[in-house]
């Protein structure tokens, strides 16, 4: 499809040339008779034509002279429109009904019709061999449509241009980018549209860092309570039922990892630019969180990837997480070099899977898998896997069920020379 502005410019210029070619093919028809060059004409004529009632031999050598200075065919035709005589191609009668002289509207080259004072009417046709060609005509078309696409591009360009930049500014904001704006130039409809482009994606940063702080501060504001609950565990009697203290201490635990996941969703929500930059040995950095585990194996080469040691390891640790708390063990590590420098982390377990239809929304924040009651939630994990993913340049995704196993594999750049 072509860009915009040049649809434009080019529907001005075909409009300017279609124009210009119909009114260049329609001006010799368009006379009506009623000008004065044809009355001058008819002035003229009669003062070298003989009169009406001279002799047919005077009349036709008078015509002959005249056709000759003009190097045209004409005729001369009675009042009543009975040929007198004529020189050259024989030309049509005027029209019965015409009272004036112009152009004889009939097909072929045009023809002028003058009508003297006496009556009769002289009829007089350029030759081919003298007719004027048409390149005057369309060297001035063109010099005329080019006059005007020179001046029209600019306008045309710099309409489009902002256009364009909207453009990019709303696929910015698309992309995350919640800072974006657009230049407002001029006071037209596209600057009105750049305005309101702009107080949008104003209100929208607002509401979204608004969100970003409050689900921050809650995270922090939940930790001082947490933290009492956890000294009075301690200080419990030592009678105190093991096993409830036990399933309190879980359940704390649990909820400790809850808000440190929420605070890390929130930090990779904030922060656009990566905290650290360095070259990580994916291997090694797996082998370390299998190592946490009983039932879990690991296979493959050392390869570097450049990022957050940190976030890596929060994402090896949460796919191992999801594959013993949602999964079967034994719980299959594996790490490869996938060629064309992307580097795969391949997590399987023997549980059950996710159905194919909620592939995607396992990686969706606190969504249940099986059912909206009865389903088992995913809590932050695989969502924080997905988005570290991301930040790295790679992406996650759940391969599915096969060979009684459930995988899913994240794709990472590997360095070059790695």
């Amino acid at each position: 499809m072509r860009r915009l502005y040049l649809r434009i410019y080019l529907a001005v210029l075909v409009s300017l040339v279609a124009f210009a070619l119909v009114a260049g093919a329609l001006w010799p028809h368009l006379g009506d008779g009623r000008g004065y060059a044809f009355e001058v004409a008819g002035v003229l004529a009669q003062n070298v034509l003989p009169p009406a009632d001279a002799p047919a031999s005077e009349q036709q050598a008078a015509l002959e002279r005249l056709a000759a200075n003009l190097r045209a065919d004409v005729a001369l035709f009675a009042a009543d429109h009975t040929p007198l005589a004529g020189v050259g191609t024989p030309l049509p009668a005027p029209d019965p009904g015409r009272e004036r002289g112009g152009w004889l509207r009939a097909w072929g080259p045009p023809a002028g019709v003058i009508h003297l004072r006496d009556g009769r009417w002289l009829v007089g046709r350029v030759r081919s061999e003298h007719r004027p060609t048409g390149a005057p005509l369309f060297l001035t078309l063109g010099l005329l449509a080019l006059a005007v696409g020179v001046g029209a591009y600019p306008v045309v360009r710099r309409l489009t241009t902002r256009l364009e930049r909207l453009q990019a500014g709303v696929e910015s904001l698309g992309a995350g980018n919640l800072s974006a704006r657009v230049p407002i130039e001029g006071r037209d409809e596209v600057a009105r549209l750049a305005e309101s482009f702009n107080r949008a994606a104003g209100r929208i940063e607002e509401l979204v860092g608004a969100h970003r702080n409050l689900l921050a501060n809650a995270s922090h504001e939940l930790r001082t309570p947490l933290t009492r609950i956890r000294m009075a565990v301690e200080l419990l009697k030592a009678d105190t039922d093991p096993t409830r203290k036990l399933a309190l201490e879980r359940d704390i635990a649990e909820l400790d990892a809850l808000i440190e996941e929420i605070l890390l969703a929130s930090r990779l929500d904030a922060v656009v630019e990566a905290d650290a930059d360095e070259d990580v040995d994916l291997l090694a950095l797996a082998s370390e969180e299998c190592a946490r585990y009983e039932q879990a194996t690991l296979e493959g080469r050392p390869v570097i990837v450049c990022g957050d040691p940190r976030l890596l390891r929060r994402m090896i640790r949460n796919l191992l997480e999801n594959a013993h708390h949602h999964g079967t063990p034994p719980v299959d590590v594996r790490v490869r070099d996938a060629g064309d420098g992307t580097v795969e982390l391949t997590v399987c377990d023997h549980g059950a899977g996710i159905p194919d239809a909620e592939r995607e929304e396992a990686f969706q924040p606190f969504r249940r898998i099986g059912g909206t009651g009865s389903g088992r939630g995913t809590g932050l994990g695989l969502a924080l896997v997905r988005q570290i993913a991301r930040r790295h340049g790679g992406e996650a995704h759940y391969l599915g069920r096969a060979e009684s196993r459930s995988c899913f594999v994240v794709s990472l750049p590997g360095r070059p020379g790695g």
